[in-house]
């Protein structure tokens, strides 16, 4: 195996033999030269692993050193090694990205410690993910088999996505083991529902539901006299959540890392109205018809959403002036911004703002083969959800936000689960198009692993016929007709699609951030 290289530049060369010595001895191959012009056609030649960097030097410094040698090796680590405690020429060193520095005289630990920081880091992380994690199955194992509240369920959805995000760059084998946790997991939660949903959702002092995020998260700070921003990305995960979390808490602190059940289906159509008009499905068909749009018709399911939060402020006789945005593309969210910094006289309590991408996200690797290239996995689902909202318009938006003291919810109204079992379901022409979910007359599915409900009012949702019945797939598994089956099959097959029954579409972040600049 090649030994890690170290250049060492100093002009007291002669002073550099002791630590040499350790760190050869230690599996390192050092090369020391004295002077700036060597340091750079030499790190040219053999390309070295790291480079540390003596500040003061005759001839040219450190500092000219360095920028030569980032023109040229930029991701080569540079540690500077100096005498000056000087703030200003930390803050240049810093300027021209040094990856470390250190004050002499220098202690060979400190170097060790140097070179496990920049060369070692992701292999020790790595050992010591796998080795924790290993140490925590049981207690997984455990927290899966007797779970039975939705608490502890969305505990161990937690626990799953940290331990996933911990393990992912990490030992196949580990990750092996997790997936078959997760599979457990969903089994047991699938079972869970398919129990108990229609109990929980009509029991008078139920867990937080879509149809409750309104009346028991936003209202609550708005009486508290809070400006508050309802930010909805459509179609968002937990782990995406967490994947972002570094960016968003350079803006926000995070008051409140919580979740919430989405309704079933867990669809726009159902769970995002319900959070807007904080009713079930078969309550606004009911009590607003006008502003309901059944499963059959063309119109666009969620083009009522700034009506139905007007519904509510209504009935909860609340005065609070409101906007509702809707960003579908990068200018939507720029327009958002400008309308945000135009100040009202009165000015608004409530911002609340739709967010589509993470949805046409989905969509589009459904449909393009270079987009599931592109998000091949969870893992690179999440890291290309991380590159679109650090270049996004939607980061500036919350950076507005912050600005301007709003207390901002992030959440969804539902998430999505990667698809690859199809389930055969046979159903009339009108029957809907979802992967996840079916409603029509006469459906039929062989599977034991639906969930079936026959009288749909009793869990909140209306029927376009009398007979009219809902299917809910669960776990991974996604319904295809016996019709063209193979094609139908192999086109989406491993793709990312919601409506049914597992933790990452029903289990999803609900997230309260105060700002840290206002």
């Amino acid at each position: 195996m090649k030994r890690p290289l170290i250049i060492w530049v100093d002009d007291e060369e002669e002073l550099l033999r002791p630590y040499t010595i350790f760190l050869r001895d230690k599996g390192y191959e050092v090369i020391t030269l004295n002077n700036g012009n060597d340091a750079i056609d030499r790190a040219r030649e053999e390309l070295p692993d790291i480079i540390f960097l003596d500040e003061m030097m005759p001839g040219m410094s450190g500092l000219e050193t360095l920028q030569e040698l980032k023109h040229y090796l930029p991701e080569v680590p540079v540690v500077m090694i100096t005498k000056s405690e000087e703030e200003n020429i930390m803050d240049l060193a810093i300027g021209e990205k040094i990856a470390d520095y250190l004050i002499k005289p220098v202690n060979p630990n400190q170097i060790l410690l140097c070179l496990k920081k920049h060369l070692h880091r992701r292999e020790i992380v790595e050992q010591h993910a796998s080795t924790n994690y290993r140490e925590a199955f049981q207690d997984i194992a455990y927290m899966i088999n007797s779970a039975r509240t939705l608490d502890e369920f969305m505990a161990i959805h937690r626990t799953l996505v940290r331990w996933e995000l911990e393990l992912e760059a990490s030992d196949p084998t580990m990750l092996e083991m997790l997936h078959m946790q997760r599979r457990d997991a969903e089994q047991m939660f699938a079972r869970f529902v398919k129990q108990h949903y229609q109990e929980l959702i009509n029991s008078a002092e139920r867990p937080l539901f879509s149809p409750d995020v309104m009346k028991r998260r936003v209202l609550p700070l708005l009486d508290n006299g809070e400006k508050v921003c309802l930010m909805v990305f459509d179609n968002f995960r937990y782990d995406q959540f967490k994947t972002l979390q570094p960016l968003i808490s350079e803006l926000f602190n995070i008051v409140d890392d919580g979740m919430y059940t989405s309704i079933l289906p867990t669809a726009t159509q159902y769970a995002r109205n319900a959070i807007f008009s904080g009713l079930m499905p078969l309550q606004i068909q009911q009590m607003f018809p006008d502003l309901w749009v059944d499963e059959e018709e063309e119109e666009g399911k969620n083009q009522n959403e700034e009506e139905l939060i007007g519904t509510l402020m209504q009935r909860y006789r609340k005065n609070y002036r409101y906007r509702y945005h809707k960003i579908n593309e990068s200018e939507f969210g720029e327009r958002v911004i400008r309308r945000l910094q135009q100040k009202s006289e009165q000015g608004y309590d409530l911002e609340v703002i739709v967010v589509n991408f993470i949805d046409m996200l989905s969509h589009s690797r459904t449909e393009s083969k270079m987009m599931r290239e592109l998000a091949a996995d969870e893992a690179a689902y999440r890291s290309l959800t991380l590159s679109w909202f650090r270049h996004s318009s939607t980061y500036e938006l919350m950076r507005q936000i912050a600005r301007m003291g709003y207390t901002l919810i992030l959440t969804t109204d539902h998430g999505t689960v990667r698809v690859n079992n199809a389930v055969n379901i046979i159903g009339d022409r009108n029957t809907n198009t979802n992967l996840r979910y079916k409603v029509g007359k006469s459906l039929n599915c062989k599977s034991k692993d639906v969930f079936v409900v026959t009288d749909p009012q009793q869990i909140g949702l209306p029927t376009p016929n009398v007979s009219s019945s809902y299917i809910f797939c669960t776990g991974n598994d996604f319904f295809a007709y016996p019709n063209n089956y193979n094609y139908y099959v192999s086109y989406y097959r491993d793709t990312f699609q919601h409506g049914g029954i597992s933790m990452d579409e029903m289990l999803i972040p609900l997230i309260t951030l105060h700002p840290k600049e206002s």
